[in-house]
């Protein structure tokens, strides 16, 4: 029986999924409508359904025509790309006009939002899905087999860096991302990510956390106080934005150029802002200290300007430690080849036990983005789910979990004090 399908939001994200469906999955999925704020881009998405995917354009409506796409669509599921803080609008709409829903992370950005989707799941009956494919990347997966099968005995604390390069990591700060507002700043929605794996590798979730963070390298503040005398707001038709290794050039890449710089006429958004421009309102610069309800404590940090990409995390346990170093490749969002997002240039993981010598493990070869996760997880959506042991499928309660190490982060930083994140949040 064929799924079908229907995306609202029509950026980089969605040709992520509609473009694996075109490729692998028509025999059992189909694609049968596009809602956006700009008709413009979802022009755009049906030329390319049309002359990159050889798949039929689909019918367009309007944010305010939701309900009317959903009418006439009939979808048996809604995929949700849209801005962060617009998430949980059409999650619990579409669960409430008898849909499933499968969201791109995070799956809201306050608590609020977040309980008023868990009330409408249960309302609905509806099943909401989570996007997290570094959960299938091989070498994250063989860190929950290496933990589960108590290579290092009981996790007792855990040292988690991640590092966001001046490619990937300036590219939030051009975009709606730098508005708290929408994005619920980076410990939100890229940490989800990052706090998502701590649940995963530890069968646990979040207790009481604790942060700090600050805006300390982007920003217009910050650059002058580093002698930066020239600046922009945009890099198209900006001279200043020329010789600026920060500035992205919409006008150099054909595909950035059709989806935004053509299309912003209609809703005013802007792609390329100067990442040292003001109304920054996120952070660049985060330390999170985190207890689980497992009793595991965590030290964590994000730094988003950084010379190279990918993370070091150590897991200190009752029988010895793990080691892992991972570099990714460089990117940005919708700017060139789907395989290349979060693509490894190097992993390495070490077991140290307790009075035995140290050994390397052996990890899977991922083909693919984010470590070789994005096929896999595509598969388990959009094909029937293989048996897994390590249960990489994420509901909405683990959507839930995710975002809430974060969300407690930023009333932390508000507020200087820990926050309980049962306090938050009824689960």
């Amino acid at each position: 029986m064929t799924r079908k399908y229907v995306f609202v939001g029509t950026g980089g994200r969605a040709e992520f999924f509609y473009g694996e469906i075109t490729r692998q999955y028509r025999e059992t999925s189909a694609i049968v409508g596009f809602c956006d704020v700009n008709q413009r881009r979802m022009d755009y998405s049906n030329r390319l359904l049309q002359e990159k995917y050889d798949y039929p354009a689909v019918p367009t409506y309007k944010a305010h025509e939701f309900d009317r796409m959903i009418a006439e669509t009939k979808p048996d599921t809604v995929i949700v790309t849209s801005i962060d803080r617009t998430h949980h609008r059409y999650i619990i709409r579409a669960m409430e006009l008898g849909c499933d829903v499968i969201s791109e992370k995070p799956m809201t950005t306050d608590e609020e939002k977040c309980q008023e989707i868990l009330e409408a799941t249960r309302r609905t009956g509806r099943k909401l899905r989570v996007t997290f494919n570094y959960r299938y990347a091989p070498h994250n997966t063989k860190i929950r087999e290496l933990i589960m099968d108590g290579a290092i005995g009981e996790v007792l604390s855990v040292n988690f860096e991640w590092l966001l390069n001046t490619q990937h990591g300036a590219d939030y700060f051009r975009r709606w991302h730098r508005d708290k507002r929408n994005s619920g700043g980076l410990l939100v929605h890229k940490s989800t990510h990052h706090f998502d794996l701590m649940n995963f590798w530890l069968g646990s979730h979040p207790d009481t956390v604790f942060a700090m963070g600050d805006l300390r390298f982007y920003g217009r503040e910050n650059a002058e106080k580093r002698g930066v005398t020239e600046f922009y707001q945009r890099a198209y038709g900006s001279e200043n934005a020329k010789d600026d290794p920060f500035a992205l050039h919409l006008d150099q890449n054909e595909h950035l150029k059709q989806m935004y710089l053509e299309a912003e006429a209609e809703d005013g958004y802007l792609r390329d802002q100067s990442v040292f421009g003001d109304n920054i309102s996120i952070e660049d610069t985060m330390g999170v200290m985190v207890k689980y309800k497992n009793k595991t404590i965590m030290n964590y940090s994000l730094n988003a300007y950084l010379p190279w990409e990918g993370f070091i995390v150590v897991f200190n346990g009752t029988k010895g430690r793990l080691e892992v170093k991972v570099v990714e490749q460089s990117y940005v969002n919708s700017g060139g080849r789907k395989d290349q997002e979060g693509a490894l240039k190097e992993k390495q993981i070490t077991v140290f036990p307790h009075f035995a010598a140290p050994y390397e493990v052996e990890i899977e070869e991922g083909v693919g983005g984010h470590g070789g996760g994005d096929p896999v997880m595509l598969r388990d959506i959009f094909d029937e789910p293989a048996e897994d042991r390590f249960q990489r499928s994420a509901s909405h309660i683990d959507g839930a979990w995710s975002i809430m190490t974060g969300i407690a982060a930023n009333r932390s930083m508000a507020t200087g004090l820990p926050v309980k994140v049962d306090q938050l949040l009824k689960l």
